[in-house]
């Protein structure tokens, strides 16, 4: 697991001395507690819960209490620096990176990279992960598309949350995502056997085509889509994605991706091929040089 606190001095204060004489009662609480990492606030409710039981002083404070803990038990206190807003978590025992950071936010879930990397769509082991936390339901803007909207749009750099914190080696981007409901998370088993939620291999290959820049590049995009060969139903590809309903036709950015792989029956991408083209489109930001598939019509990196 990632940073966690020192344990305290040796001597006891005085005031733990009724802590130290429930405390067999106090580590059975914590290791009954349904969650494995708690925030301060399952903390403060187990010990309004259980003072009278522990008979534990009114005037025993929560955050003397959670001093007690890291000092005396198996409680770590782990420290996810957000700039917007640091993250205080604490976790019984050692518990998975993975599982930590499913904590951050509610109902939050695995995307991009780390899908890719928990569904075994790339050889890498990455230091980034992406955490999605979706945004509240809004009216989507139906402005209209317009070709020179999408040529400048492509042609200026992507943005790139700055919601970054430093945890256990890595790098975590915590993405605010648009509303979606879930549509698309499962569950997988981590690196060290945990359950996690993250999207599936559908929402996966659709996400890497949306943002390429949160999915190692569009190399690693591409090589994930011949790896997900034996793993994908295009059907359910397809209804994701109606389901998304994006404004940009990333459906032509994900034909070309599956033809580009080389490992798609033609009926499959024929799927995609039936879908409207009304516009170029771009299969990512703010290239440099440009090649042109007219059958997509889609602008890629020249030498793809």
């Amino acid at each position: 697991m990632g940073h966690t606190d020192a344990r305290s001095s040796k001597k006891t204060p005085r005031r733990w001395l009724r802590l130290r004489i429930a405390k067999e009662d106090i580590v059975r609480a914590f290791q009954q507690h349904p969650a494995r990492v708690l925030k301060l606030a399952d903390i403060r409710q187990l010990l309004s819960q259980n003072r009278s039981f522990w008979r534990v002083a009114q005037r025993m404070s929560v955050d003397d209490f959670i001093a007690f803990l890291l000092a005396e038990t198996d409680l770590q206190r782990v420290v996810l620096p957000f700039p917007h807003r640091k993250e205080v978590r604490y976790a019984w025992t050692d518990v998975a990176t993975y599982e930590v950071l499913l904590t951050v936010r509610p109902g939050c879930y695995f995307t991009h990279y780390t899908a890719m990397y928990l569904h075994e769509l790339t050889a890498q082991v990455p230091k980034t992960v992406y955490v999605n936390h979706e945004q509240r339901p809004k009216p989507s803007p139906r402005t209209g598309l317009e070709q020179e909207r999408i040529d400048q749009a492509f042609s200026r750099a992507p943005r790139v949350t700055s919601n970054v914190a430093e945890y256990a080696g890595m790098r975590v981007y915590l993405l605010n995502g648009k509303y979606t409901g879930g549509l698309g998370v499962t569950d997988a088993e981590g690196p060290e056997g945990e359950t996690l939620r993250v999207t599936n291999v559908e929402r996966t290959l659709i996400d890497m085509v949306v943002r390429p820049f949160y999915s190692g590049g569009i190399h690693e995009v591409l090589s994930a889509y011949r790896r997900a060969s034996d793993k994908v139903s295009i059907n359910k590809l397809l209804a994701t994605l109606k389901k998304l309903d994006y404004v940009y036709p990333y459906h032509q950015a994900i034909g070309f991706c599956l033809e580009k792989a080389g490992r798609y029956k033609r009926s499959r991408i024929d799927r995609l091929r039936r879908l409207p083209m009304t516009y170029d489109f771009y299969l990512t930001h703010q290239m440099r040089e440009k090649a042109y598939s007219r059958k997509w019509r889609l602008f890629f990196p020249k030498g793809l």
